[in-house]
C-alpha cells in the first residue's frame, strides 16, 4: 500500500487546514489509519487514529480541535485541523496498520506551519 499525504501549508494561529492521505488501493482487511507529527528536534508523536470500523482516538493536545475521518469509497483519510496553534507546527505523516499482515505503511510527510 502506498500512501500520499497532502494539504499542508502555512496558516495563521487560529486558522484551519485539512490534510488528506490517499491510499493506492482499497484496503479490505481490518486496519487502523493514523496521523502522526514530528516537530524539529522532537520525536514523532501520535495525533489521531481511526479504525476500519470507524472508532477514533486523539492525542489530548488536539482533542476538540482536530477531527479525523475516512472515506472508504475514495480510499482516503482526512484530518480537519481547526484552531491551529504555533505548537501544531510539524511535519505530519499518515500511516496504516494492517492487522492481518502485521504490517505498517507510511506516507511521506506534509509540512504544517502555524505562524503569524
Amino acid at each position: 500500500v502506498q500512501l500520499q499525504a497532502s494539504g499542508g501549508g502555512l496558516v495563521q494561529p487560529g486558522g484551519s487546514l485539512r490534510l488528506s492521505c490517499a491510499a493506492s488501493r482499497t484496503i479490505n482487511s481490518i486496519n487502523i489509519m493514523g496521523w502522526y507529527r514530528q516537530a524539529p528536534g522532537k520525536q514523532r508523536e501520535l495525533v489521531a487514529t481511526i479504525s476500519s470500523g470507524g472508532g477514533t482516538n486523539y492525542a489530548d493536545s488536539v482533542k476538540g480541535r482536530f477531527t479525523i475521518s475516512r472515506d472508504s469509497a475514495k480510499n482516503t483519510m482526512y484530518l480537519q485541523m481547526n484552531g491551529l496553534k504555533p505548537e501544531d507546527t510539524a511535519v505530519y505523516y499518515c500511516n496504516v496498520y494492517l492487522f492481518e499482515h502485521e504490517l505498517t505503511f507510511w506516507g511521506q510527510g506534509t509540512q504544517v506551519t502555524v505562524s503569524s
